[in-house]
């Protein structure tokens, strides 16, 4: 048994240093709780732009938009960068497994990552969202196969899927396939319907599934951030909507919404093991002879020098 918490907190949008900071405060509160296993939501550092459209409808870029783009560009964040090496060192301080969504900055291309920070090794996994949503795609790039990663750790294989990612049935399936026992689920969907998507991937793949997402309103991002659209929940951002639940569909913690919470619960490895007694996604329930999954694994590259 082991103790995780799913964070639901507000970042602090376009400002990595500050938003570094809350995530070291918020790893050491977990930790001093019994935690030995943190998830953050997406996009917690470098910021979720929800509501902006970075001045590009069909066909037109505006030169307002290439400055909204270029701010949050300077609030990404490199693997490589201080930020990362701050939240690594602070999961060692801690010996906690932390699971942090960031903005990472590689060369001219952002990208939605999910870093896995274990506590001995640093940084040891990075996976890039692979399909981002809708409007995501114009700020964001794509993933590939090479990021789909899952890691053993004392707590048991970790893996991350980040978001509308978990709509995508061959993505959970490949993550199934590779032994997934912790499944978390940073997001920005802050939808009451969330907590059934959840509920079902966890049925399904038999595994305890993390979901955090923030809670942040207009007020924790800078005054001249444009909002280009009216937001559902007015004032409210992201509500959140964080939930920690078990691999038999019960719901352990969570959701909780309105507010910054960190949620707990007690995480039972073995679980998993007794739920598969009637049921294996990638076992004695699938049916090979009849579907085939192929992932590729390779890093793709636009240059290759021979």
């Amino acid at each position: 048994m082991f103790k995780a918490a799913v964070v639901q907190a507000a970042s602090v949008p376009f400002d990595p240093d500050a938003s570094t900071a809350k995530a070291e405060k918020l790893l050491v509160e977990a930790s001093e709780n019994g935690a030995t296993l943190a998830v953050f939501p997406e996009a917690f550092i470098g910021g979720y732009p929800k509501g902006s459209t970075f001045g590009a409808p069909v066909g037109l870029r505006t030169e307002d938009g290439r400055e909204q783009f270029q701010r949050y560009f300077s609030g990404a964040v490199s693997l490589d960068g201080p930020e990362i090496a701050r939240l690594a060192q602070t999961a060692s301080d801690c010996a906690i497994f932390a699971v942090v969504g960031i903005i990472e900055r590689l060369g001219n291309t952002l990208y939605c990552t999910a870093l896995m920070l274990d506590p001995d090794r640093g940084v040891a996994g990075a996976h890039r969202k692979l399909m981002p949503t809708g409007s995501e795609r114009v700020i964001w790039g794509f993933g590939d196969g090479s990021t789909l990663d899952t890691m053993d750790t004392p707590l048991g294989r970790v893996g991350t899927v980040i978001c509308w990612e978990n709509y995508m049935p061959l993505l959970r399936q490949a993550m199934y396939a590779q032994g997934v026992e912790v499944y978390c689920a940073p997001t920005a969907d802050d939808r009451p319907t969330w907590a059934a998507t959840m509920t079902h991937i966890a049925l399904e793949g038999r595994t305890h599934v993390l979901s955090a997402c923030q809670f942040i309103t207009k007020d924790d991002y800078p005054d001249d951030h444009p909002f280009d659209v009216e937001l559902p929940h007015g004032d409210t951002v992201m509500r959140g909507g964080s939930m920690i639940v078990a691999p038999t569909g019960e719901i352990l913690a969570g959701p909780v919404f309105d507010k910054e919470a960190i949620l707990y619960a007690a995480i039972d490895p073995q679980a998993k093991v007794r739920s598969h007694l009637d049921f294996d996604a990638v076992g004695h329930y699938s049916r090979p002879d009849v579907f085939e999954l192929n992932v590729h694994t390779e890093p793709q590259a636009s240059v290759r020098f021979a």
